[in-house]
Parts: C-alpha cells; sequence; structure tokens
C-alpha cells in the first residue's frame, strides 16, 4: 500500500498564497504550473531505499504565524548558540517557521551590491535578477513530484547574489527556526556568486520542539560563475517525526569552484541530493558530508559530481555513524561525461555502525564515458576497530571514551571544514549527544 499523493491543497489556494506574498507574475504562474504538473510526474527513486509509504504530501498548515525577533538577545537559547554574537555578525538571515524573523548586512556588503534577502523580497524587489536564476540553472521544477510540490508550495528561503569582482571573506549564516510542530518547511535557497567573486556560506536548519509530524521539502541551488568560489556549509538538525527531501545543487562554470560541507543531524527519515555539476574547463566541486542516524530512521544520501568540462575535478568525502536500528545509505556518484578529458572523479563513502541492528550501505558509482580521464573510489562498512579500542584502552581510556574519541577520529574530516566556529561547535556536540 503506497501513500496518498493527492494534495490538501488546490490552485486557488496556491493563488490565493501568492497574491497575499505579492509575488511577480511569473513567480505565481510558475507556481500553477508546477502544481498541474504534480499529478502526471513520478516520485524520485533512491537507490535501495523505498519511499512509496512515506508521508510527503499530506499536512494540515502550509504556514504558521510567528513573531520576528526584535533583536539577538531575544533569541532562544538554541538558536543563540548558533550565533556568533561576540565576533558581531553583520550579516545573519533568521527564519522562524515561515516568518523573516531577523535579517542584517554589513554596510560594507550593501555598497558593494551584495543582496541578501528572504526570498520573497528578492521576487518583488529583485525580480529580474531572480527570475534569471531560479530554477533555471541547477534544478527544474518538473523533475519529479517532490520538485513540483516544492514550487508549488514555496513558503521561505532566501536569495544571495554577490557581484562581479566581489570577494567576501567574512561568513553569511542563514539559520531556518522550526519551533512550531505544525510548521512545514519548503524552503528555496538560491546562492550565486558571479564572475571573479567569492563567498562563505553556512545554514542552520534546527528545530526547537523534540517531535513533529511536519514535512520538509527544502531546494538549494547554487550557482558560481568564470572564477567564482561557493563554500557552502549545513548543518540540518530537525526533529523525530519530520519527513525530510532535501535537494542541494550547484553548477560550477570555468575555472569556479564549489565546495560543500554538509552534516545531517536530522532524526526523522531522510532522503538527501546532493549534486554538483562541472560545466565549465578547470571546474572543482569538493563534497563532504558526515551523517549520524539513531533510533528506527532510515536516511539515503546520494552525492554525485558531473564532469562536463575539461580539467575538471570532483572529489566525494561520506562518513557515516549508524546506531541501533537506524539506517543509513551512501549513494555516491562520479561521472565523466564524453569530452571531459584529463578530468579527475574520486570518491570515498565510510559507514561505521555501532550496534548488531544498525544497517549501513555504501554504492560507490563511476560513469566514465571519455578516455584520457582518471577516476577512483572507495568504500567500507563495519563496526569498530577493536585494535583502535584496545590501543586507547590500554593506555588507561575507558571503552566509553575510546569509542567516543575513535567516533569523534572517523568523522572529523568533514566537522572540521565547517567555516563558521560556533556551528562547528553545536555540530561536535549534536554529535556527541547523538552517538552517546
Amino acid at each position: 500500500m503506497t501513500t496518498e499523493t493527492k494534495l490538501p491543497f488546490d490552485k486557488a489556494f496556491v493563488s490565493s498564497f501568492s497574491s497575499a506574498t505579492n509575488e511577480p507574475a511569473w513567480f505565481a504562474e510558475l507556481r500553477l504550473k508546477a502544481l498541474e504538473q504534480f499529478e502526471q510526474l513520478p516520485m524520485p527513486k533512491p537507490e535501495k531505499t523505498k519511499i512509496d509509504k512515506w508521508n510527503f504530501t499530506q499536512f494540515q498548515q502550509h504556514t504558521v504565524k510567528s513573531q520576528a525577533y526584535s533583536s539577538i538577545a531575544d533569541l532562544p537559547e538554541e538558536v543563540n548558540a548558533l550565533v556568533d554574537v561576540e565576533a558581531g555578525n553583520q550579516n545573519l538571515y533568521i527564519q522562524r517557521n515561515q516568518t523573516p524573523a531577523y535579517l542584517t548586512l554589513s554596510e560594507d556588503l550593501k555598497n558593494k551590491g551584495v543582496i541578501f534577502t528572504d526570498i520573497f523580497t528578492a521576487a518583488r524587489e529583485h525580480g529580474d535578477l531572480l527570475k534569471k536564476y531560479y530554477m533555471t540553472q541547477a534544478i527544474n521544477a518538473d523533475e519529479h513530484k517532490l520538485t513540483a510540490l516544492h514550487t508549488a508550495l514555496v513558503n521561505g528561503g532566501v536569495f544571495i547574489y554577490i557581484p562581479k569582482n566581489v570577494e567576501i571573506s567574512e561568513p553569511i549564516q542563514a539559520v531556518f527556526v522550526q519551533d512550531d510542530p505544525e510548521a512545514n518547511l519548503f524552503n528555496h535557497v538560491i546562492v550565486v556568486a558571479d564572475d571573479n567573486s567569492s563567498l562563505t556560506y553556512v545554514e542552520n536548519y534546527i528545530s526547537t520542539v523534540e517531535e513533529s509530524n511536519a514535512l520538509a521539502n527544502i531546494l538549494t541551488e547554487v550557482v558560481a560563475n568564470t572564477n567564482a568560489r561557493v563554500q557552502y556549509g549545513a548543518v540540518d538538525n530537525l526533529a523525530k517525526g519530520i519527513t525530510t527531501y532535501v535537494n542541494r545543487r550547484g553548477v560550477a562554470g570555468r575555472d569556479s569552484e564549489i565546495d560543500w560541507a554538509l552534516g545531517s543531524m536530522n532524526e526523522g527519515n531522510t532522503i538527501s541530493e546532493n549534486t554538483t555539476n562541472l560545466l565549465g574547463d578547470g571546474s572543482v566541486g569538493d563534497t563532504k558530508m558526515v551523517v549520524v542516524g539513531r533510533g528506527d530512521q532510515t536516511q539515503n544520501f546520494t552525492t554525485k559530481v558531473v564532469h562536463f568540462g575539461k580539467h575538471s575535478q570532483g572529489n566525494i568525502l561520506n562518513h557515516g555513524v549508524v546506531k541501533e536500528s537506524a539506517t543509513t545509505i551512501f549513494n555516491g556518484i562520479g561521472k565523466i561525461e564524453h569530452g571531459a578529458s584529463k578530468s579527475d572523479a574520486e570518491q570515498t563513502s565510510r559507514v561505521l555502525m555501532l550496534s548488531e541492528k544498525a544497517r549501513g550501505d555504501a554504492n560507490p558509482i563511476l560513469l566514465i564515458e571519455e578516455d584520457d580521464v582518471m577516476a577512483g573510489h572507495a568504500a567500507s562498512v563495519g563496526r569498530v576497530d577493536p585494535l583502535q579500542l584496545y590501543y586507547l584502552m590500554s593506555r588507561g581510556i575507558p571503552q566509553r571514551e575510546a569509542e567516543r574519541l575513535v567516533i569523534h577520529g572517523f568523522l572529523a574530516p568533514v566537522v572540521n571544514q565547517l567555516p563558521i566556529e560556533k556551528v562547528k561547535k553545536q555540530l561536535t556536540e549534536v554529535i556527541e549527544r547523538k552517538v552517546r
């Protein structure tokens, strides 16, 4: 028996929501077209995970009303722990459920033409620029049911645009807070680095409720134009019971680079896709992901780098820890298209299981359609190495502490890549709590 996919919201509702947010005609029309396409499109089919009984479509509230935060001092403790108040973070957006709750951008970046705002303000005030990138270069609305559903029901997100020749040293941060168990997240994030520009963007998803039956359908589009660099860090920490579909995709132009550092700490069932399309010659895509699964949750992560440009370089590093009765699956895909000569596709996926009932799988896939290239893969699934534990315990370290040290060492290659110290610390604390 499959889960019902008939939507609880119709064309009239979607049109009404568009009017309420004062969206431009092209944005509203894209919603309605996606709503029509939804019925005909198939569900995505992640490798080795059946999702036909997962609920991605049935929910009661499209939006919930929330109060904005008047200042940083009003932030709840869990959110404050993510924000570097002492360092005076001047480039910060906080969304509370669906409400843009706090936004600040330094005068220096404003003067340089940087745009950092919520997705609906971007549609109203920067419509032509947003239209150029929204669902046009990275993700298409008609890929499958969940991309169409997202397009029809987008209810939050941010737009970041870095003009040509602007290099930003300080991070830009967005925090998406779910503090209402009825809040369903259809967030759309767009990050554009124009020619010869660079930025570091970090986002956090955090639930302050312990359990929720809500849905999260999150799409991210990253565009790095010629000789641009984007560092993208994300930590997802949504509550137990939330079914999550997240698709983060990047497009890299000539001599550009997109680096992903992703931490998935969700407590509910999760399907994640992360794809980097290396379109330009000399482009680079680097993905590092760390995952912790526990309880009875099922998580499936597909990480993919596709080489179109010559001399392009792709690297995937996935590390996951699984305990109790959880299941974690890594699908790593390196694809080199015909014509992408001198390219290099490398990937490593490792899963560490901490209990007898835990299940892990690592599936490396190389698809090579060009001769003059380099490619390689490594994958492993196993339990804590007893020799490592013996070495530590022989030096007086208790077994539980020894296991903790082994786990942190296993996950460190990704954790250490996160560019904001407080976010790195928070991820470390979440990992500590989940593997305890």
